[in-house]
């Protein structure tokens, strides 16, 4: 039987300090086959593809969250492309706009976003994308960046509206569901869930964070990507079997370089 997968952990996060081993283990355990741990900062990057360098069913990325492009002026394509030729990057970012916190200034977001969609191009490796309350400027950057070249494009923890959704979709990109369709008031999110075509979706984590239904209150970990499959094979009418092969047609063809378990 096809295991699960997580596209997004950040297991380089300081809340897995005391227990990273065994929380990998763990998600083993529960049946786990593949993770992508995320870069959210490039300090952080050594971190991040230690720990991918040291399991082989883990994979990295390589970039900086929005909420820090302030810190990455300085950031190019260059340096990204330099670090993303790791053996073990199978994506860049996550990269994108975020308009809730705004812990950026707008215009730094779109500048490092830049940065990482020129990579990405130049890498043919997958663009993470982070979006919030952003949806009309990020359907337009997309459809600009997608416009100078092939993008392979992941919409991350996909919450945003339907119109962005179809944008997207027109540039061929794949949707990752996270916990948050376990949520009482995640209607929205279950709408989109359930409109977005089969062959487009994958799911994650994002723990420690986003623990799904029943769990809440308690830290995320990968091995609870099985209640996110559930659930949105609940929505969709699948089986949890047909779901598990499903994702995993979908997530080895996004991230073509990961090595499919025989």
């Amino acid at each position: 039987m096809t295991g699960l997968i997580d596209s997004h952990v950040n297991l380089h996060h300081a809340s897995f300090d005391a227990d990273r081993e065994a929380v990998i283990a763990r998600a083993r355990q529960a049946g786990v086959e593949r993770m992508l741990t995320i870069c959210d900062k490039i300090e952080n990057f050594s971190e991040v593809i230690a720990i991918a360098e040291a399991h082989d069913d883990i994979y990295a990325s390589v970039g900086a969250h929005p909420h820090y492009a302030r810190d990455h002026l300085d950031l190019t394509a260059a340096a990204l492309i330099g670090l993303g030729q790791h053996k073990r990057v199978v994506a860049l970012g996550e990269t994108g706009l975020d308009r809730h916190y705004n812990f950026s200034p707008a215009e730094d977001q779109v500048r490092v976003f830049r940065a990482h969609a020129a990579a990405a191009r130049s890498l043919d490796k997958t663009l993470i994308i982070h979006t919030r309350e952003a949806d009309a400027e990020m359907g337009d950057l997309l459809e600009e960046e997608a416009g100078k070249g092939p993008l392979r494009i992941l919409m991350h923890c996909y919450t945003s509206g339907a119109e962005l959704a179809r944008r997207a979709l027109n540039l061929g990109a794949y949707f990752s569901f996270s916990g948050i369709l376990t949520f009482k008031n995640a209607d929205a999110v279950r709408a989109i869930a359930r409109e977005t075509p089969l062959e487009r979706v994958i799911v994650e984590t994002d723990c420690p964070y986003l623990t799904p239904v029943p769990f809440r209150g308690q830290r995320c970990e990968p091995k609870h990507v099985a209640e996110v499959q559930n659930a949105f094979a609940a929505l969709r009418g699948l089986s949890p079997s047909a779901c598990s092969a499903l994702f995993a047609d979908n997530f080895y063809r996004l991230f073509p370089t990961i090595v499919r378990p025989l």
